[in-house]
């Protein structure tokens, strides 16, 4: 066994604004992976835990999904946060462990299996033509991300739950305020207390939607949360509430940051974009490798179960680890030239979407919808460049840029 390693770098995982400084970020990951990759992180406000840097690593983790387990920690927040979140209930698919999270999850995985998805399709073609039909209309500016990038998975996944239109608006202040809430500019400065007043006007929205679709289900995926039983029982408001929040922040947020962080790959990288024009084929290997480039979910955590170890580090029952996706998807034991945007890369092996019995429920929604907008902006751009600089979310959960400005002429 080897001795506990503390490294500075590993300090990266709890400041928010390291994520909104790619250069910094991945110098650090980079140094971790090559000489701490199971580092042990204490930093003020947060309980401490094991970061996990590279790929195989967190590969085995996820399998191991009966030693490491989601419960009581899923994701790295403050000590506060854990105590608030706890107090509040919510318990959603990243929360549970099987075998509870094996039937919960079954509730909804048919709205995201191909031949539901199959149908999604011309939805999703026709909300990605309305999104570029409205940059030309525009003119030839705008703040892509606030503009477009925001509000294209947002029409999406709100579809499939049934919301209606009138609130889309407010369904996008619960996910920025909820993912957004380190960073300054999306947080509005809220305190604990705001942030308790979201979470408990989300629960109020979501418990009248649960009773209406139970009063009269309709055909959408809200009607299915409302309607489930678990061992012939009902869903609670708080298990239906939680259900509804994962669905509609997690469909939203990350496919946002892939398609902004896609754009701006292509424009800093224009031979690729103009490889993608030219083999428009290739926009499912692209999606991929957005996806793997932006990593919009940075991190999830587990519970060590039992006393076990990795890499020869000992770690003890009840000690948490953290698991860096972007790492693993930078890992160069992996991935031939990592640090190149290249969209054929194939194979592409990254771990965004997680792995094993926890992998996105979304992630076929999620490929669509990117595939859906790149494969209607690509044919349609005569030219594309940063209008200004652009601006990534401080964060240590969910994010992407928050501004790409950009000038373009479309077709």
């Amino acid at each position: 066994m080897s001795t506990r390693v503390i490294d500075e770098a590993a300090k990266v995982f709890a400041d928010p604004m390291s994520y909104a400084d790619e250069a910094k970020l991945h110098a650090a990951l980079s140094h971790l992976r090559a000489n701490a990759p199971v580092s042990w992180v204490e930093v003020p406000n947060y309980r401490p835990f094991w970061a996990v840097t590279k790929h195989a690593d967190i590969m085995a983790i996820e399998r191991a999904n009966t030693v490491f387990t989601n419960s009581p920690r899923p994701v790295l927040m403050t000590a506060e946060s854990d105590e608030l979140q706890a107090g509040v209930g919510i318990s959603t698919l990243i929360h549970m462990d099987d075998p509870q999270h094996r039937v919960v999850r079954a509730i909804g995985a048919d709205w995201f299996r191909p031949k539901a998805m199959r149908a999604m399709k011309v939805r999703v073609d026709e909300l990605a033509r309305r999104y570029v039909d409205q940059m030309l209309a525009t003119g030839n500016e705008c703040d892509f991300v606030q503009e477009v990038a925001v509000n294209f998975p947002l029409y999406v996944i709100m579809s499939l739950l049934g919301v209606p239109e009138s609130d889309f608006p407010r369904m996008l202040q619960y996910t920025q305020e909820l993912f957004g809430n380190d960073d300054a500019e999306l947080s509005q400065g809220a305190s604990k207390e705001e942030q308790v007043a979201v979470l408990l006007d989300m629960f109020g929205y979501f418990t009248a939607l649960t009773t209406a679709r139970r009063e009269s289900p309709t055909e959408d995926l809200a009607s299915a949360i409302a309607n489930a039983k678990v061992e012939g029982e009902p869903l609670s408001d708080v298990d239906s509430v939680s259900y509804y929040v994962i669905i509609a922040t997690a469909g939203h947020d990350t496919t946002s940051a892939t398609i902004s962080g896609g754009l701006h790959a292509l424009i800093e990288n224009p031979d690729q974009l103009q490889r993608l024009k030219d083999h428009q084929e290739l926009v499912p290997l692209a999606t991929e490798e957005m996806i793997r480039w932006v990593t919009p979910v940075k991190e999830f955590m587990r519970t060590a179960a039992e006393d076990t170890e990795l890499r020869g580090v000992a770690i003890a029952a009840g000690e948490s680890v953290l698991l860096s996706y972007p790492s693993a998807n930078r890992d160069e034991e992996v991935f031939d030239e990592p640090f190149r945007f290249d969209v054929g890369r194939d194979s592409n092996k990254h771990v965004a979407f997680g792995y094993g019995v926890h992998f996105c429920l979304g992630a076929a929604l999620a490929r669509m919808e990117v595939n859906s907008f790149f494969s209607e902006l690509v044919p349609r751009l005569q030219s594309i460049e940063l209008a200004g600089e652009p601006e990534y979310t401080a964060t240590i959960f969910v994010g992407g840029p928050k501004h790409l400005p950009i000038r373009y002429s479309l077709k």
